[in-house]
């Protein structure tokens, strides 16, 4: 196998899609050039084609357990998690949503606050609050994801509906300037995009390696997003980009 070819293959085990454009920067060869080497590994059954890029098969993709994904950038995962529980105030009312960072957020709370209910469609995320005698724990219902421990449809949309939030906070698998906030899940986009549309705040929660990554499922245009913060571990390049669409945008 050409060697260009390894890179690809290589740069797409470390991220979930890459694109003609990322690719031709990196191998420093024109797009055309590119087009015809995902079009080899596409031939070969090693990636799926999409427009403008690429991704691994699905396979290759396989779901990890929560308890694994907490392990991968821990660190930045608390210090985001910090920052975001900072901003949860006296009386508000809250969707907390599901993974790995919003977890952090419910570590973070603060045992100070008064008045608050936190609404949440994951299951490790209520046990966690149940810690804190001083939050009200409300949960959606719905069916069981075992690997994240959330609950989805049927069912999971209808406590949501009847619900108005002050604040999301908001888990994903991509946020860009081109397709906004996705989650690599149809099923938990679904309750996603619910939380967003009944929120008055949605605050993105995402460690860097989300930055400029696109997943399956839409979830919400950056217009739709009051605050992301991230890890100081981002490039300069997709945070500039998001900068550039008026995205308030905060680094921990």
């Amino acid at each position: 196998m050409q060697a260009r070819l390894r890179v690809i293959l290589s740069e797409l085990d470390k991220r979930e899609r890459v694109t003609v454009d990322q690719l031709s920067t990196l191998l420093g060869v024109s797009k055309v050039t590119i087009r015809s080497d995902l079009e080899i590994l596409h031939r070969q059954g090693l990636i799926h084609r999409t427009r403008g890029g690429a991704l691994r098969p699905i396979a290759d993709h396989a779901e990890l357990p929560l308890e694994e994904t907490r392990k991968q950038r821990s660190l930045e995962k608390r210090r985001i998690g910090a920052a975001a529980a900072a901003l949860i105030e006296e009386g508000d009312t809250v969707f907390l949503d599901v993974g790995s960072t919003c977890t952090e957020i419910a570590r973070s709370l603060s045992p100070l606050l008064r008045n608050v209910t936190i609404v949440t469609s994951g299951l490790n995320i209520a046990f966690e609050l149940e810690k804190q005698s001083n939050v009200t724990v409300v949960v959606t219902g719905g069916t069981l994801r075992r690997l994240q421990h959330s609950l989805v449809n049927p069912f999971g949309l209808q406590l949501i509906t009847s619900l108005h939030a002050d604040k999301l906070f908001l888990g994903c698998n991509g946020v860009s300037v081109q397709a906004g906030i996705t989650s690599r899940n149809l099923e938990e986009a679904e309750i996603k995009r619910c939380m967003v549309g009944n929120a008055r705040q949605t605050i993105v929660v995402a460690d860097h390696s989300k930055l400029g990554e696109i997943s399956t499922a839409a979830v919400a245009p950056l217009s739709a997003v009051s605050q992301l913060i991230t890890d100081r571990g981002a490039a300069s390049a997709p945070l500039e980009e998001l900068r550039a669409c008026g995205l308030n945008l905060v680094t921990v």
